[in-house]
């Protein structure tokens, strides 16, 4: 299988607190760096799970692009596109109980245009795109054009939703690029299902956490797994069950929650 992912190639932070941050006071740490962004993160679960997996984003001549990139070559991971201005960096703060949350500057990955894209990039089995690909323009463009290209290679196209702060926020442009790429496939959690409202997919997937998913209505139960960190456990659950179906995802999903950072 070929799987496509579009989106961003971010450098991650992970800042895993021994204790909870206090208010104008010092927190023990222990702090990583891994290259991110929701679509490179599927696309490193994909390539675990068997797949040959490439990532369509804007790549910087910077440091931090250069350290990405080499990340994402060691998992086999061919990453297409521009030539950008700056990588973005995601600040992922972990509590002890492994809950946590996320700080992003995207850097130049929004910037991603549809002209900058090569047909031949899109020659694939899926496309996934991440929700932070449909949120604003140009990048949203450049979504439903790769969806519209990877098509016509009889292709079929996913979506994830990624956060409802940000459907708060870009709903409007959300749905519309939504409605003109028609996915076969939206994951999202119950939180941003409830932000976006009803939208109609052939497969819908509503992402629980510790209680499993949701598909077209029925239910399946998390794998079991000694939870550590709960970064990018979406994006692994999103690469098996495009790689292999439910449970191939709910197992990637397990083994992700069980180790610190997004990226097998």
């Amino acid at each position: 299988m070929r799987l496509c992912t579009l989106g961003d190639l971010l450098l991650d932070v992970i800042v895993r607190l021994e204790s909870p941050l206090a208010p104008g006071d010092d927190a023990t740490a222990a702090t990583s760096l891994e290259p991110g962004g929701q679509a490179a993160n599927v696309a490193a679960w994909a390539a675990l799970l068997g797949a040959e997996a490439r990532l369509v984003a804007v790549q910087a001549d910077d440091d931090e692009g250069a350290f990405a990139r080499r990340g994402l070559d060691a998992r086999g991971i061919e990453v297409l596109g521009p030539t950008g201005a700056r990588t973005g960096v995601v600040v992922s703060l972990v509590q002890p109980d492994g809950s946590r949350t996320m700080a992003s500057d995207r850097g130049s990955a929004p910037d991603l245009a549809p002209n900058d894209l090569e047909p031949e990039w899109l020659a694939c089995d899926a496309l996934h795109l991440s929700g932070y690909s449909i949120m604003r323009e140009p990048i949203a463009g450049a979504a439903a054009r790769a969806a519209e290209l990877a098509r016509a290679n009889g292709a079929t196209v996913s979506v994830d939703l990624s956060s409802w702060t940000h459907i708060e926020r870009f709903g409007d442009t959300m749905r519309a690029t939504l409605n003109r790429i028609g996915p076969d496939l939206v994951f999202g959690n119950e939180r941003e299902w409830k932000a976006f409202g009803d939208f109609e997919a052939p497969t819908v997937v509503v992402k629980r956490g510790e209680r499993g998913v949701r598909v077209n209505g029925g239910d399946y139960e998390a794998h079991p797994a000694d939870v550590v960190d709960t970064t990018g456990a979406g994006d692994a659950l999103a690469a098996g069950f495009l790689v292999g179906g439910v449970e191939v995802g709910l197992a990637a999903a397990a083994r992700c929650v069980a180790q610190v950072g997004a990226m097998p």
